[in-house]
């Protein structure tokens, strides 16, 4: 075990950082496409339905077949964060859908009557109250997301898959353990941070109050 870290602690650490970046790309990118969309759907109860039924069907789809259907443009780094793009969005999309339509009524009434516009209402009041249940969406699509850039080896993408799955290939359980231990610390390590953050952005936090994790 031991020997193994020793002599392969720079390829380890090559691949945790391989890992990493694919895992990191594919998230910015759902946080930025499923945020917006989820914002826009809260407006219309037909368009909730429909877009989360698209995002659940997408989620439904095995990620061996999804990463073979993602070879049609290609094998490597591209097909697969646009793979675990695809799997990031469900969890952030539903969340913020959630989370701005379960903001209080009478809160954005108040925020009506005091003048406000809707763009303001959405950015100052909307958005700030719906934020913890948003961040709680992304953190959980992060630890999915790190965890399944662990099947993009498959593919040619690199990262710890390319141990794990040598190491089952050809049964060598250090490299099996060596490639699942960054992978498990790096799903914890950005769980707490994300989870850090989401504390620090809680307009409760902001007010005294104790943040309630969603």
């Amino acid at each position: 075990m031991l020997n193994f870290l020793l002599e392969n602690y720079m390829k380890i650490i090559s691949k945790s950082g391989e890992h990493l970046f694919i895992a990191a790309i594919a998230l910015v990118l759902g946080v930025v496409v499923a945020v917006p969309i989820g914002i826009a759907i809260s407006k219309s109860k037909i368009a909730s339905k429909v877009v989360m039924t698209i995002a659940s069907v997408l989620q439904t789809i095995p990620s061996f077949a999804l990463l073979s259907i993602m070879t049609i443009i290609g094998v490597g780094k591209l097909p697969a964060v646009i793979a675990l793009f695809i799997y990031s969005l469900l969890p952030i999309l539903r969340n913020t859908y959630l989370g701005i339509v379960g903001v209080d009524a009478n809160t954005v009434d108040a925020a009506k009557g005091m003048g406000m516009t809707e763009r303001q209402v959405l950015f100052e009041v909307k958005i700030p109250m719906a934020m913890p249940v948003i961040m709680s969406g992304i953190r959980l699509s992060a630890v999915y997301v790190i965890a399944w850039t662990t099947l993009a080896s498959y593919i040619g993408a690199g990262g710890l898959g390319d141990f794990i799955f040598t190491g089952l290939q050809n049964y060598i359980p250090p490299m099996i353990i060596w490639g699942t231990i960054p992978v498990t610390l790096m799903a914890l390590l950005c769980d707490f941070f994300l989870g850090k953050l989401e504390a620090r952005m809680s307009p409760y936090k902001k007010s005294g109050g104790d943040v309630v994790e969603a």
